[in-house]
Order: structure tokens, then C-alpha cells, then sequence
């Protein structure tokens, strides 16, 4: 169940001749010793160490793994504390520590002789390129991965929580699921079910007093708080797992890993599948969580928000910074200026010592100044030039022709079928304009953006494109829409197939599309990489107006500067909806908010966003409460409102039933096509042309998955604010 995955307990692998007092986790590489260098350093072996001022932990076991280095992680408890704070008190002596540590994966190694030290209550950024191992090391930790080489130690009874990637259950429902992060619960909550069965009054009264002591009695509230946060109105809390989309069941995988009582939260992307909304409101949760933070993000605005050190894996090396992350860039700035001008100067000196050696060398009177300055220049470590460069360079050509205005909406109405979203839209997109927009989860910003882009009609009111207007539209959906088999360069050779393939290559090249990678086809790439290759055959086809719906998902920070540098250098129109606060500022001049069925420019910033936001959730809370000893008249007025409302609910629910049937059997379609793809006869040669049906349909039914997920969203949002008001009337 999702909840055992939550949680690590690890089991505990200590040898059994190691003393109670010295249960702190230790990874332990085994070698035969060896004198160690004339540096001083120590020698490579390891050995298990004392920890200072350590409490007793309950004796450990014996395991091994395989003669490479080893995992000891103690006895890991899923239970409550009596209080998490009064845990992280001797900070000195609670750390996770990583020590001449070693981490190879397959072929590559990622991580090589690494330190790293983080104390208790620290939140740090974990950041790196994609493929440096930022994800292993989070394996490492939960015990999943074992060290080639080196320590890695921490507090043994620590609990970890993390986010997983995957879902394993479909039929839960959503506010159980999330409650499954709660292992101490659940067990308690299974073990009061056997004691009333049995009716057994001590037990009973002992598991109470548990479920007392782990919140349990607000347990239901707590994971229900979680779930609106991340946008999850009140009646998706009570619907199944399996009725969400893969972006919504990673939303649930996050509000699971945060239900998660525990010492260590490690997050991998968590803001990937959030939007601005509730990427606002787990920043607020973060900054109060009370345990140790490890974060993997591409959001530099969110770590600046949430984390106080910042982790960097470059060059198979781990480099620990204080501050968040516009501290990091400044810091390493400095950090690689300073090693630039080492290198330099070493340089220098190894330059003119070898003159020397090569002047003096065969001249008896200057031999020995000669031996002399050979051996220095062999004990000399020799410094690396600092390297900044980044794999990505890149522009959006420029259009040939343009015209202005580039679209024009007047007056739409938009939405899906007869179900409007939004009314009265009145939009003009001219030359240069840069426009980001803002808004609520669900409120129609994807509507709009369909809408502009022709994927969608409006359903009244007029749009008028300019005669020489060239959309470059990217969205999430449109990654499934890659050709499975094809490679970088036929997707590209596809759209300029008169072009010279050189002038492909090096045009894909700025992607970061290079050697064998090129020719590979896309079946096997990353969502990032399948992002950078949708965003390269946009940026061939000249666009003059760029609508980017979510461009960042899945980016490394590099790709994402790179993508802010091609933006901020474009000329045409842009019009972006973003989670990436820092795009937005970076590339955008005003805002338009999209809420409560309109579309108004927006006067603000982000930062006014975000306490609009506040205002906006208070303003639209459900109404729990009812006037006290109303009078005859105001009963009778009620009454007659109540009945108003019943009749107004009645075809909304069933047009929200209709779009939930139609959502099921897409989705069994979408299953059956997966099913196929799955058999390994079909990419055989013979069998291509069916390949190739089944992709596309896969893709089609995809958009269509995404305009009905989006329709049913506004539907059931429309149900809970006439519910709500039923509710406060009756």
C-alpha cells in the first residue's frame, strides 16, 4: 500500500558487536587498509565511530550486501515522537553526514570521494543537471541504494518520508489514500477495529490513548487541510485514486508523503504537476515543517522561499552553500571566479618551471635546482579551470513577416460543448506584447490558451487571426503527440525536409541534442527531454506569437535560464501561463487574471497575486454556518432559495455525471491502447503502420482526456459552490 512506501523503515544492519550507544546509521566500505597519503588524510578504509552525547537505541542487527559498501540505518520507527521539536534540539549531534562517499550507477559514476554534512532542522535545495544523481542520493538515503565506496551516516531511529513517483492503488479514496501516509495511524486504527471486535476493554483504552497521542481524532481534517492546498475541492477528496489524471495522482502522492509523520522529508519535483496556487501554499507548509528538508528543484523562486543551504552536485562532487538560491549563484559566482584565477596563476607557475627545468637540466651546476623543481612540479595538484559552460544555446527565429494585430478576441464566449468557462472575453495580442497569466486552478486559463492557439472554437463571439499571424503553442498534452519511433533529427527533417542535416544537427545541438542521442528515438526520453525537443520544433517553424502553457515542467535549471535568455531576446508576441515565478517576471510585462468566468488585466504582482489568492480562498470558502433563531419570514425566504438552488443543481450534476462516464471510458480506451503497446510484436517492422495508428489515437484521445478533465473540473467546482450554499440555507 502507498503508505509503506512513505515511509522508510529499513531494517537495521548494524553488526551485532556494535554497542547500543553507537546507533547511528553508517555506511561501511570494507577495504583492506592502506598507508595513508602524505597529505594526512585519512586512509580509505572506514570504520563505524562514536557519535557525541548519542541516547541508547535497541541493539542492531547483522546484514550485508553483496561484499560492496553497506547500509546500517538502525531500527527507523514510523511512530510519533512524543514531540518532533524536542527531538532537534542537539543539533551538533543529529546530522546526516556524508563522508569520501562513492555512488556508481550501472556503468557512470555519479557521485566520487563526496562530503556533505546537513544538521537537524536544516532545508536544503538539492540541485545538479539532470542525470547527476540528485535521485540516487535520495535512494541512497531511504536505503534503497548501497555506497561503492565511503560513509554515509544518520540518526538511526529517524523517520523519512517521500514523494513517490508512482501510484499502486486505484480504487482508494483520495482522502484515504492521502491518510495511508500515516503508518503509526493506520495501524493503530486496525488494531482498535480488532479490540472492539474482540471487546476488549483494556486494549481499547490503552489504543485510544495512542490514537489520541498521534492526532488521530484530527487526522481525517489534517489530510482533507492537505488536500485543499493543493487544490482539491471537497467532493474530488471523497472521489477514487484511479478517477484522477497522472498530474492529479502525483498531487495525491505529495499530500501523502506531507501526512507522513517524520524526521526527514526528501521531495523530488514536488512542484512539477502544481500549479502557481498551490505551489504559493506549500511554500507556507514547508516553511513550518519542523524536520530536516531535502528538496530537488527546478524552481529557483520556490527554493529561495523554502530553503536556508543549498546542496550542488557538479562534477561527481557535492558543494554545500548557505542561503537559497540566488545566495548559491552569487556564492559560486565567486566560488568559480576564485578558481579561475588559481588555475591561472598556477599555470603560470608550471609554465615557468618547466622553462627552467628544460633550460637547466643538462647543465651540471643547475642539475640539482633542476631535480629539484621536477619533483614540486609532480607533487603539485593540479587545478581545473573553472567550467560554467552550459549544454544549452538557443533562440526562437525570427519571423519573416508579421501582422498586427496578431489575434484579436472580441466578446467570446469559451468552453467545451455547452458548458461555458469563460464569458465576455475581450483579448488582443499585438507585436511584442508579453502577457502572463494568473488565476486559479480550474478557472480556464488552459480554455483560453486552446482557444488562441485553434485547438479550440470559441463557442460565441469572434477571434480573427492575422493573415501572416504563426502560433508556436506548446502545452503538457502535446508531448504524447511526439512520434514514439522517430528521433530528434526526423521530427526536424519531418518540418525542413530540403534542409542540409548539419545545419538540423547543429540546430538541435543548442537543444542539447547531441552524439547518439540525436538518432535515438523519442520512446525511451525523459518528459524533460521530450519538452526541449516539442520546444525546438517550435522554435524552427518562425513563430511571431508564442502561447506556452507550463513550458517549464520537467526543465533543469539550465534549460529553464536558457529558455528565459530565448524569450526575454524574442521579438514577437508571448503569452505564458507558469508555475516558474522567476520566468514570469523575467519575461513578461503585465499580467491578466483569469477567474470567476472573466478575463481582466491584472494590477499587480506576483507578490499581489499571492495575497489576492488569500483573499479570494476566504471569499470563496464554503459556507459551514446558519443564521441563529431565524425569524418565520427569513425561514420562508430560505426555504423557497433552498428550492431554487435543488432545481439549479439538478442539470449541473447531470451534466457532471455525463463528462465523468465519458471521462471512464476514455480512460478504458486510453488502457486498452497501453495494453498494446505493451506487446513487443508490434514495434517489429512488419507491424509499423499499426504502430502508428495506435500512437495517434493515443494522442488524440489524450487532448480529449485533457479538454474533459478540465470541463468536468469547472463542473464539479460549479456543485460545491451551489452545495455549499444549500448547505448554509438548510
Amino acid at each position: 500500500m502507498g503508505c509503506e512506501a512513505s515511509v522508510v523503515a529499513a531494517p537495521p544492519l548494524f553488526p551485532k558487536t556494535v554497542p547500543a550507544a553507537e546507533a547511528v546509521a553508517v555506511f561501511v566500505h570494507r577495504r583492506p587498509r592502506r598507508a595513508a597519503p602524505a597529505t594526512g588524510r585519512k586512509a580509505a578504509g572506514r570504520r563505524l565511530r562514536r557519535p557525541p552525547a548519542m541516547p541508547d537505541r535497541s541493539a542492531p542487527r547483522r546484514a550485508a550486501h553483496r561484499g560492496r559498501g553497506r547500509i546500517s540505518t538502525g531500527q527507523r520507527t514510523s511512530c510519533y515522537s512524543r514531540q518532533l521539536r524536542a527531538k532537534l534540539v542537539d543539533s551538533a549531534a543529529i546530522m546526516i553526514r556524508l563522508q569520501n562517499l562513492t555512488l556508481q550507477r550501472g556503468p557512470q559514476r555519479l557521485l566520487e570521494d563526496a562530503e556533505l554534512t546537513l544538521h537537524a532542522g536544516h532545508k536544503a535545495g538539492l540541485i545538479g543537471a539532470n542525470g547527476a544523481g540528485k535521485s540516487s542520493l535520495f535512494a541512497l538515503l531511504r536505503g534503497e541504494l548501497h555506497p561503492d565506496s565511503g560513509d554515509c551516516s544518520l540518526p538511526a531511529d529517524w523517520r523519512i518520508a517521500h514523494m513517490r513517483q508512482e501510484v499502486d492503488t486505484l480504487e482508494r479514496l483520495a482522502v484515504d489514500y492521502v491518510l495511508d501516509g500515516d503508518i503509526r495511524l493506520r495501524q493503530v486504527q486496525r488494531d482498535l477495529a480488532v479490540a472492539e471486535a474482540a471487546h476488549d476493554g483494556a486494549a481499547l483504552a490503552r489504543l485510544h490513548s495512542e490514537l489520541d497521542s498521534a492526532d488521530g481524532y484530527t487526522a481525517d481534517a489534517r489530510a482533507r487541510k492537505l488536500l485543499a492546498g493543493l487544490g482539491f475541492t471537497n467532493e474530488q477528496m471523497d472521489r477514487q485514486v484511479g478517477d484522477f489524471s497522472g498530474g492529479w495522482r502525483m498531487r495525491l502522492n505529495l499530500a501523502q508523503a506531507l501526512m507522513c509523520p517524520s524526521d526527514l522529508l526528501l521531495l523530488d519535483e514536488p512542484t512539477n504537476h502544481l500549479d502557481l496556487d498551490a505551489i504559493i501554499w506549500l511554500e507556507d507548509w514547508l516553511k513550518s515543517y519542523p524536520g530536516t528538508l531535502l528538496l530537488i528543484s527546478h524552481d529557483r523562486d520556490f527554493l529561495d522561499a523554502v530553503v536556508d543551504h543549498v546542496a550542488h552536485v557538479d562534477q561527481r562532487k557535492l558543494v554545500l552553500y548557505r542561503g537559497g538560491y540566488t545566495a548559491f549563484e552569487r556564492a559560486r559566482a565567486e566560488r568559480l571566479a576564485q578558481q579561475q584565477q588559481a588555475y591561472e596563476k598556477q599555470q603560470a607557475q608550471r609554465a615557468h618551471m618547466e622553462s627552467y627545468i628544460a633550460r637547466f637540466k643538462a647543465q651540471a651546476t643547475k642539475a640539482r635546482q633542476a631535480q629539484s623543481r621536477i619533483k614540486a612540479l609532480e607533487r603539485m595538484e593540479e587545478l581545473s579551470a573553472a567550467h560554467v559552460d552550459s549544454p544549452f544555446d538557443f533562440v526562437f527565429r525570427e519571423s519573416t513577416k508579421i501582422s498586427s494585430p496578431l489575434i484579436d478576441l472580441s466578446d467570446a464566449r469559451l468552453g467545451y460543448g455547452d458548458k461555458t468557462v469563460l464569458e465576455k472575453v475581450k483579448l488582443q495580442l499585438t507585436p511584442g506584447a508579453r502577457i502572463g497569466l494568473l488565476g486559479p486552478n480550474g478557472a480556464g486559463k488552459s480554455t483560453l490558451i486552446k482557444n488562441l492557439s485553434g485547438e479550440l472554437q470559441p463557442l460565441a463571439g469572434r477571434l480573427t487571426r492575422g493573415e501572416n499571424t504563426v502560433v508556436g503553442y506548446f502545452a503538457q498534452h502535446q508531448l504524447d503527440s511526439l512520434d514514439a519511433k522517430a528521433s530528434p533529427l526526423l521530427h526536424l527533417q519531418r518540418l525542413a525536409p530540403t534542409e542540409r542535416e548539419q545545419t538540423l544537427r547543429d540546430f538541435l545541438g543548442g537543444f542539447d541534442f547531441r552524439g547518439a542521442r540525436i538518432d535515438e528515438p523519442v520512446l525511451n526520453f525523459s518528459g524533460g527531454e521530450k519538452a526541449r525537443l516539442a520546444l525546438a520544433l517550435i522554435a524552427w517553424e518562425r513563430p511571431n506569437l508564442l502561447l506556452l502553457d507550463e513550458p517549464t515542467n520537467h526543465l533543469d535549471l539550465e534549460m529553464r535560464l536558457a529558455l528565459t535568455m530565448a524569450l526575454q531576446e524574442f521579438s514577437g508576441a508571448v503569452l505564458v501561463v507558469s508555475h516558474d515565478r522567476h520566468l514570469l517576471k523575467s519575461t513578461t510585462d503585465n499580467f491578466f487574471l483569469v477567474a470567476d468566468g472573466k478575463v481582466e488585466e491584472f494590477d499587480g504582482d506576483l507578490e499581489d497575486y499571492a495575497r489576492w489568492l488569500v483573499d479570494y480562498r476566504q471569499r470563496n470558502a464554503p459556507v459551514s454556518t446558519t443564521p441563529v433563531n431565524p425569524d418565520k419570514t427569513d425561514k420562508k425566504a430560505q426555504r423557497q432559495a433552498a428550492a431554487a438552488l435543488r432545481q439549479q443543481l439538478a442539470p449541473h450534476k447531470r451534466e457532471a455525471d455525463k463528462l465523468e462516464s465519458e471521462l471512464g471510458k476514455l480512460h478504458e480506451k486510453l488502457h486498452g491502447i497501453e495494453t498494446s503497446l505493451g506487446d513487443s510484436g508490434l514495434y517489429e517492422a512488419a507491424r509499423r503502420d499499426e504502430l502508428r495508428d495506435l500512437l495517434a489515437e493515443q494522442a488524440r484521445l489524450k487532448v480529449r482526456e485533457a479538454e474533459l478533465e478540465e470541463a468536468w473540473m469547472q463542473a464539479l467546482e460549479l456543485l460545491e459552490t451551489l452545495q455549499a450554499e444549500l448547505e448554509a440555507l438548510s
